[in-house]
């Protein structure tokens, strides 16, 4: 079992969003595996537990070690200088999306995990995926500490041991019904199909995360239960690739209803997309998904 080390908060310096923007972008619909206490928010990927708060100058974190944190948040990179790229001076609307979420970021998550979860998110909203993806890594992951650990962050998940997301190779030996038992309904059958696929392919998964976007999403659609939005998800926030345009519910709406295109097929709308917000398109995405669903119902 992989050491979790305790820390006391200290600083994380290159980005200091408000609480809402935090929030947003834990927990808005690019990962599903953070939760809120308080002010406190806890996270975990691979065999990572970290907390994190907002602070008087900059965000606050404990838990594991930094420099994955800062690949998770994307701290390396100019967020600021992407968004005023983007073609928000002659685009009123996304200037208005930029302006509620100032500081809005784009996580750089696992790309395997990533792949798991939005294979889980067909018809369902947030909440129901981290319940499933949440009890896939409890009957299925491996533990990385349990309660009373002197991780801090054990403390937000009272009496449960923490446990990773189980791995491909893992989920290719769960049988089907087991899968189904994590509340997954027909999704089970898609993630059995591409458990089997990848623990068939070593390396595949890294081979894809590198490849170009056009490349990269043309393998991902070989897999099982993995559409258009699904894949565009997957690079957007498992490859940080920022071209990528998912198309979902709430960015139908948005094109739909701010920029005319009502009765515009998903397609349709990824090429507008990918056209109108160019090689940041992805970025552009999630101030449109974020704005719509906050402010547009």
């Amino acid at each position: 079992m992989p050491a979790v080390n305790r820390s006391d908060w200290r600083p994380l310096a290159g980005w200091n969003p408000s609480p809402a923007v935090l929030a947003e972008t834990l927990d808005g619909g690019q990962s599903f595996r953070w939760r809120q206490t308080d002010d406190i928010w806890t996270g975990q990927w691979l065999d990572h537990v970290v907390q994190i708060r907002t602070g008087n100058d900059s965000l606050q974190w404990r838990g594991s070690d930094e420099a994955a944190v800062q690949r998770y948040l994307g701290l390396d990179t100019d967020w600021a200088a992407l968004t005023d790229s983007l073609p928000w001076r002659s685009d009123a609307h996304l200037a208005q999306c930029i302006a509620a979420f100032p500081s809005l970021r784009i996580l750089r998550q696992p790309f395997g995990e990533t792949l798991l979860g939005f294979l889980c998110s067909a018809t369902k909203q947030i909440v129901q995926i981290k319940q499933m993806v949440a009890l896939l890594a409890e009957r299925h992951g491996a533990i990385i500490c349990r309660a009373g650990s002197p991780n801090p962050a054990s403390a937000a998940f009272g009496d449960a041991a923490l446990h990773q997301l189980p791995t491909w190779e893992q989920l290719a030996k769960i049988p089907e019904k087991d899968l189904r038992a994590c509340l997954l309904g027909f999704r089970a059958r898609y993630i059995h199909a591409t458990a089997k696929f990848i623990a068939a392919r070593p390396g595949w998964l890294d081979e894809t995360e590198r490849l170009p976007y056009a490349e990269a999403k043309a393998r991902l659609l070989e897999l099982p239960g993995v559409g258009e939005k699904v894949a565009d998800c997957v690079l957007l926030f498992g490859a940080g690739q920022l071209k990528a345009f998912p198309v979902d519910t709430w960015v139908l709406k948005s094109l739909a209803r701010r920029y005319g295109l009502d009765g515009w097929k998903p397609a349709q709308v990824a090429h507008f997309g990918r056209t109108h917000f160019g090689p940041l398109a992805g970025l552009a995405q999630q101030y449109l998904f974020s704005w719509e669903r906050k402010f547009g119902r």
